[in-house]
């Protein structure tokens, strides 16, 4: 299970999570880490866009630990339907709200991370990741920055796939 912050502008008008360019990055990223997108499931820890309108244009506002909270009972209630065994979340919001505020996204990422109360709905034994996401990778400042967390990004899922037993990508690195 990948959860990533909230949906997009693109996301919300087609009402489905990671079909934007920061989705078409992360199919991209699943491909190259031996996965497919159809053995992951994919989510956002909140459910709605949070946006500050400037013309035309909707740009993206970070929601606050409200949005997070009021939107933690859907996120709950699909975690109890998927009863996944690995949890990735995909940038800092969706770690806190997943995990709390202990986890950090630069100290924490690339390492299977227990939880210290298990997520009501996952598999008791469920691991946690926390990655980059994907809009991070394309909001990177530099081309060589860009190769780099795109490499972490896929080095990541790759190796949530072995956790979850369904990856034949890429070493960690």
């Amino acid at each position: 299970m990948l959860v990533g912050e909230q949906p997009g502008d693109a996301e919300d008008l087609v009402g489905r999570p990671f079909v934007g360019p920061a989705g078409t990055l992360l199919d991209a990223a699943i491909r190259e880490a031996g996965l497919q997108r159809g053995d992951v499931y994919v989510t956002n820890a909140v459910k709605h866009f949070n946006f500050e309108q400037r013309g035309k244009h909707r740009l993206h506002k970070k929601p606050g630990s409200g949005d997070v909270r009021a939107c933690r009972p859907w996120l709950l209630d699909e975690i109890t339907i998927v009863r996944p065994h690995v949890i990735v979340a995909l940038g800092a919001t969706a770690a806190a709200s997943m995990f709390g505020p202990s986890v950090k996204l630069t100290r924490d990422r690339g390492h299977a991370l227990q939880a210290a109360t298990p997520i009501d709905g996952a598999a008791p034994s469920a691991v946690h990741l926390v990655t980059f996401h994907p809009a991070a990778v394309l909001r990177a400042p530099t081309s060589e920055r860009r190769a780099e967390l795109r490499a972490l990004l896929t080095s990541d899922l790759a190796l949530a796939g072995r956790l979850a037993g369904k990856s034949r990508g890429p070493s960690p690195s």
